[in-house]
């Protein structure tokens, strides 16, 4: 047979045709520049009734790795056809090249570019797979957090007394200040915007119940778990998942330490035992605002402020805003260590976690809060 195709590099002939056989001879050299008009003329001259299509590329002297990609996007579009190709007397250059090639990779279709969106009903499915698998890991991990502080109980040697006592004093003794800046500052406001209005009817004196009531009943435990999930929940995250990607974590695994036990206790227990105290504090320093504007503002005497305060706080009012700080402390440190846990890639990745982190635990301590809202208003 005549050449069918010629250019500068490469040329391209019919070797034999029968009506159930096709033979083509490649020859020359074939790189990028010639990928599009080759593939073109491959499907232009296997064109008819042909069973089999066969390539010959004794006579190719080089070929990149856009040639080889140019025979296989046409062997695709041939097997597509129904045909069967085959290549003949491949050389060793061409073949290595053809290996380093995965073909199945080539088969995968491409991710969603980013300028396409998504439908309305495809993202709220997208939201609801995402929403139910992270709060089946967050139940996951919650079971894994339960048994290792169950064998803690059982084994309170194991308990790594150090990290207990550092992340003490880290989440209360360095957060205090923050606390009570915050606290005070609060109970000052309320003060004086809620005096605003009593004061027009000549009750100045309940400033000091209302500020009292809010801040021990709702205020000062919020708040403290609010200032603490921002501070320890995202530390939690971050030492965790900064552990994760340095593979810190599978060698705890390796030599034989529950990562869980080694480093989620410590952390629990040590919020549970600081975020009470610091909630104490936080009411301690809301009514102390209080009594600023009260004394200043309201002309009323030390004694007759805190003596009013005390009148309204019952003993009631302070264990529920203790119970509220133990079961917000165990939020917070479950999300975050649970959040650090969660890491996988690279550093950008315990970015997202912490702010993940101190979204979520912020989220479920108002979810909370709620809860106990209203059963405290039937209980009480």
């Amino acid at each position: 047979m005549g050449i069918k195709a010629s250019h500068a590099s490469y040329a391209l002939r019919v070797q034999s045709a029968a009506r159930d056989e096709l033979t083509l001879s490649l020859s020359g050299r074939v790189s990028l520049d010639d990928a599009d008009r080759l593939l073109a003329e491959l499907e232009h001259l296997s064109t008819g009734p042909t069973v089999a299509v066969k390539v010959d590329l004794a006579d190719v002297s080089y070929m990149d790795s856009a040639g080889v990609l140019t025979l296989f996007r046409f062997e695709e579009k041939t097997r597509r056809g129904g045909r069967a190709l085959v290549y003949l007397n491949i050389p060793e250059r061409i073949r290595g090249v053809m290996e380093l090639i995965d073909r199945q990779a080539l088969t995968i279709l491409p991710h969603r570019g980013e300028g396409a969106r998504a439908g309305f009903v495809e993202a709220i499915g997208r939201a609801g797979v995402r929403l139910y698998t992270d709060f089946r890991s967050l139940m996951t991990f919650l079971g894994d957090l339960v048994a290792a502080l169950g064998h803690i109980v059982g084994h309170p040697r194991d308990l790594r007394w150090g990290d207990v006592l550092f992340t003490m004093r880290r989440t209360g003794a360095e957060g205090f200040p923050i606390v009570a800046l915050i606290s005070f500052l609060i109970g000052l406001i309320i003060a004086f915007m809620s005096s605003l209005q009593l004061k027009q009817f000549g009750a100045n004196i309940y400033v000091a119940s209302l500020v009292s009531l809010a801040i021990v009943r709702e205020l000062g435990p919020i708040m403290t778990a609010i200032l603490v999930a921002g501070r320890s929940a995202s530390a939690y995250a971050a030492e965790i998942g900064t552990m994760r990607i340095n593979d810190e974590v599978d060698a705890l695994i390796t030599m034989g330490f529950d990562p869980i036990r080694f480093l989620a206790v410590p952390k629990l227990i040590a919020t549970v035992l600081v975020l009470p105290i610091l909630t104490l504090y936080s009411d301690i320093f809301g009514i102390a605002g209080g009594l600023v504007v009260g004394v200043m503002g309201l002309d009323l005497t030390p004694y007759t402020y805190l003596q009013e305060s005390q009148r309204t706080i019952t003993l009631f009012h302070l264990i529920s805003s203790l119970l509220k700080a133990l079961v917000f402390a165990f939020v917070i440190a479950w999300i975050g260590c649970q959040r650090g846990f969660q890491v996988r890639g690279g550093v950008e990745e315990v970015g997202a976690a912490t702010t993940s982190a101190v979204v979520t635990s912020i989220l479920l301590i108002v979810v909370v809060d709620s809860v106990f809202a209203v059963v405290l208003h039937y209980v009480g």
